[in-house]
């Protein structure tokens, strides 16, 4: 089985579907988290928030947005905004699986200054990573410090952003990270229940 169809079939283990539908209305955005293989070996696309922003400029993350009125679910939504911001077909996108929902206070509007691509095996090395734990929330808050080799800059990788892309990698890789996660690697699904439940238990 090639990197593509393993990757495939792990991640399909963890599809979400309508289980997590008794969530309370909260307003909802939705993330693509594209896979590609490349040299035979999984890669992560990301990109990079505008400089001009705000807030978070410059911060790496994975293309995404707010849910419109006309979207029809989650997964369109995570379409859409990937089509406007990186120029990706929603038609040469073969969506794999759907994963568990995740509750941020920022939920902002990406727009992206360029895109690039990491290994997914560099999301299970330690060698260009650190974490810290919070009082407030399960688990850690994960840093990586990523070297572009198309730009020659590094890019620090962060937060929802790099936790996702752990989970994504150690899953479609089937491979343990080298590092203290946070959650079971083979049940990640139960560290995201909890993170959901402490966070409903404060409305």
């Amino acid at each position: 089985m090639d990197a593509k169809e393993k990757a495939k079939e792990a991640l399909r283990r963890f599809e979400v579907g309508n289980s997590l539908s008794c969530l309370p209305a909260l307003p909802k955005a939705s993330v693509l988290i594209p896979l590609f293989v490349r040299g035979g070996e999984l890669h992560v696309l990301l990109t990079v928030r505008s400089p001009q922003l705000r807030s978070n400029a410059g911060e790496v993350c994975f293309p995404g947005g707010k849910y419109e009125p006309e979207d029809r679910d989650e997964i369109e939504t995570a379409l859409r905004e990937a089509e406007e911001e990186i120029g990706l077909p929603p038609d040469q996108v073969e969506v794999v699986c759907r994963l568990w929902p995740m509750v941020t206070k920022r939920g902002l509007l990406v727009t992206p200054r360029r895109v690039h691509c990491a290994p997914g095996v560099f999301f299970t090395q330690a060698h260009k990573h650190t974490c810290y734990a919070l009082a407030t929330l399960p688990g850690f808050v994960h840093f990586f410090m990523y070297l572009d080799p198309a730009s020659g800059k590094r890019r620090e990788i962060w937060g929802l952003t790099a936790l996702l892309a752990i989970v994504v990698a150690a899953v479609a890789l089937e491979k343990k990270p080298a590092f203290t996660t946070g959650f079971d690697v083979e049940n990640p699904l139960a560290y995201f229940q909890r993170s959901l439940d402490l966070w409903i238990s404060k409305l």
